[in-house]
């Protein structure tokens, strides 16, 4: 719950010279019910955020620090955000916990969404480090997981491409109107995706003006859509996905390519609209019409279309959202205010940027 009185809950950011921990930043300093007491990042610490961030250096912000120096017994933290490295996070929430059990945690890694601690090791080529909090950990989908994240301690973000098929196909599964084995998902990310670690392959020369698929075949999240499609389905489902890297900062988009299972394209769209029309986020567009990545930049929102392929029994869906923000940093605010009992939309209701 929420503080009482006029006390704002302390939140923590740990992995604040990341994309995704400066976005966190960005949008917890406008937000009226947090003070952010605690920012770590182990190569910058000592440093001001502002000398790693420009744009935040007009903001008074704490000294970024390591996570060996914190003391979890210490201080006033009510949630802390985790933005560190896939295959570290397990290490760190296990100490912090260990410390400071009344301190509640969001995951924006891959180290607890899935259930399975024996497919996090097939998928993540190690044993899980905290199996004992995995059963504890929450998947946080919010429009999906609103009641259970409300009450969780510990909450698993999803992934921006998973968010970004998840939203659009799991209503439709739960309603049984397309076919299990027949999904298609076409899905393309900006370069904030592959995060901020300097690399070769991620140069402007190596990337710009062309683009190319990733992790065919093979790429991680495949098991975090296994996961939550074949809840949704009540069976095993397992879909055809490939991610390709294109060259803009932010940004994803799926296309989704469906068979009706006794559903017109027209009924999909129609369960869509309905499944959605009272959230702050999800947004789906007039049949036929299709969303643009540049319509949610910067934006917590989801823009989704639906429109018929010209192969009776088939629909084709498109699907946008910001990686950064409801693909990440967003969607953790968007919990945070569940847990800690803010209005959902407190802090992350900001219009997209445009053009």
């Amino acid at each position: 719950m929420a503080k009482e009185s006029n006390a704002k809950a302390g939140i923590g950011v740990l992995g604040a010279s990341g994309y995704t921990g400066a976005e966190l930043v960005r949008l917890l300093i406008r937000h009226p019910g947090v003070d952010i007491a605690l920012l770590t990042a182990d190569r910058r610490a000592g440093q001001a955020m502002g000398d790693v961030f420009a744009q935040l250096a007009p903001f008074d912000l704490p000294r970024l620090t390591s996570i060996e120096s914190v003391d979890w017994k210490k201080g006033s933290l009510d949630l802390v955000f985790c933005a560190l490295p896939h295959a570290t996070t397990q290490k760190v929430i296990k100490e912090l916990l260990g410390s400071a059990r009344t301190i509640k945690v969001i995951d924006l890694s891959a180290d607890f969404r899935l259930s399975d601690c024996a497919a996090y090791a097939h998928w993540y080529g190690h044993e899980h480090h905290a199996p004992e909090l995995q059963k504890h950990a929450v998947y946080g989908l919010t429009e999906i997981y609103r009641e259970e994240i409300a009450k969780a301690g510990l909450v698993a973000n999803p992934g921006c491409y998973t968010t970004c098929a998840q939203l659009p196909l799991i209503p439709l599964l739960k309603a049984k109107a397309v076919d299990p084995d027949e999904i298609v998902i076409d899905a393309k990310s900006g370069m904030t995706g592959a995060g901020r670690s300097a690399t070769e392959e991620m140069l402007f020369s190596e990337v710009s003006e062309g683009f190319n698929a990733y992790g065919v075949g093979h790429h991680r999240h495949m098991a975090e859509l296994d996961q939550e499609f074949s809840k949704a389905a009540g069976r095993k489902v397992v879909v055809t996905f490939t991610p390709h890297l294109v060259p803009m900062n932010r940004g994803i988009f799926s296309t989704i390519y469906v068979r009706g299972h006794n559903a017109s394209p027209q009924d999909l769209h129609a369960i869509l609209t309905k499944t959605y029309a009272a959230e702050a986020f999800v947004h789906v567009l007039p049949f036929g019409r299709m969303p643009h990545s540049r319509h949610v930049r910067g934006s917590n929102m989801t823009f989704i279309g639906v429109t018929a392929d010209r192969v009776a029994g088939r629909a084709i869906i498109c699907a946008t959202l910001d990686n950064l923000t409801k693909g990440a940093s967003g969607q953790a605010v968007q919990n945070m205010n569940l847990m800690l009992g803010f209005p959902e939309t407190t802090g992350i209701d900001q219009v997209a940027l445009f053009p």
